[in-house]
């Protein structure tokens, strides 16, 4: 029993139901495990469905089927697993103070104290060096330079420009687009200029309403993210809203064009329905605050999940049906 005389400080509440936690060392009571999970833990595999990016051109393109495309954006998907392993065990080494202040972030693996910081920088050098080399020995030298480029420039985000304004949304955006960029790249194809731009806006989308659910949530006094104090609501919703805009016109601009290439049932054009109304689904919990990570929401909303799913019957009919 603690001596009554000793004052505890209080969490700090700054949503209702959520507190933070104390700046300080590790959290005592928070997940341990072993070492060997903690390592998995984290390179934080849940989040390596992002990198299923890395299969939209081939399938834009209608050739994922061929064995010579599919087998090249096969091995660039496994390539950016361990590239964007190695980025977020950096990332979580250099902001441990702040994650310990975090609702959630601070029982992730390093900043709980389970995963040694040297061990999990060694880990990330080794898992990078591991994609960079194999993206030269087993497909083209174009998805070393786009490896080379994810990896400086996310490096470059964790230790300066995430605390950047504006610019820590482009950085975080063109994480999502050079997933995009090496599919086509690791197997020979031409990058579509529509393609590029769904990709890149699309991005955007995702991270302004992340940094917006995160605002919600745990406010900018929490002081998880320095960059949170620089953004107000209506800011951050005007920038989801401009880049949903472009992506939307820009998606609708590729889907005509297809369509004049096509035949019988307008496939491609059908297609913008759902594009555009799993668009507003996904706007729906970003406004709610809900969207803190991409892959969770995609995964916990249901009409989402039906939504892309016939999204994709009507791409997959117009890309291979014409």
């Amino acid at each position: 029993m603690s001596d009554p005389a000793t004052p505890v400080p209080p969490a700090r509440l700054v949503d209702p139901g959520v507190r933070v936690a104390p700046s300080g060392p590790p959290p005592a009571g928070g997940p341990r495990g072993s070492l060997p999970r903690g390592l998995v833990r984290a390179v934080r595999p849940r989040q390596w469905v992002k990198n299923v990016l890395v299969l939209a051109a081939p399938l834009a393109a209608g050739r994922i089927l061929d064995p010579d495309v599919l087998g090249p954006a096969l091995v660039a998907l496994v390539l950016f697993c361990l590239a964007s392993g190695a980025v977020y065990l950096v990332n979580d080494c250099v902001d441990v103070e702040e994650d310990r202040r975090h609702p959630r972030k601070r029982l992730r693996p390093i900043a709980s104290g389970l995963v040694p910081r040297p061990l999990a920088l060694a880990l990330a050098v080794v898992l990078a060096g591991a994609a960079l080399a194999g993206a030269a020995v087993l497909t083209r030298t174009g998805l070393v330079w786009v490896l080379a480029v994810y990896l400086v420039v996310q490096l470059a985000y964790c230790l300066w420009l995430k605390n950047q304004p504006v610019l820590d949304l482009a950085v975080v955006a063109s994480g999502f687009l050079l997933r995009g960029v090496a599919g086509g790249v690791a197997a020979g194809l031409p990058l579509s200029q529509w393609f590029l731009l769904v990709a890149s806006f699309g991005s955007l989308f995702m991270v302004a309403g992340k940094r917006y659910s995160e605002l919600v949530v745990v406010g900018d006094g929490a002081q998880t993210r320095r960059t949170l104090q620089e953004y107000s609501a209506s800011y951050l919703r005007f920038v989801w809203s401009l880049s949903a805009g472009v992506a939307c016109t820009a998606y609708s601009l590729w889907a005509f064009e297809m369509g004049e290439t096509r035949s019988g049932v307008p496939w491609p054009a059908l297609s913008i329905a759902p594009f555009v109304l799993g668009i507003l689904r996904y706007a729906v919990d970003v406004d709610k605050g809900t969207a803190g990570a991409p892959e969770e929401i995609v995964m916990r909303d249901r009409v989402l999940l039906v939504l892309a799913l016939v999204w994709a019957v009507t791409v997959g009919a117009g890309v291979f049906g014409g």
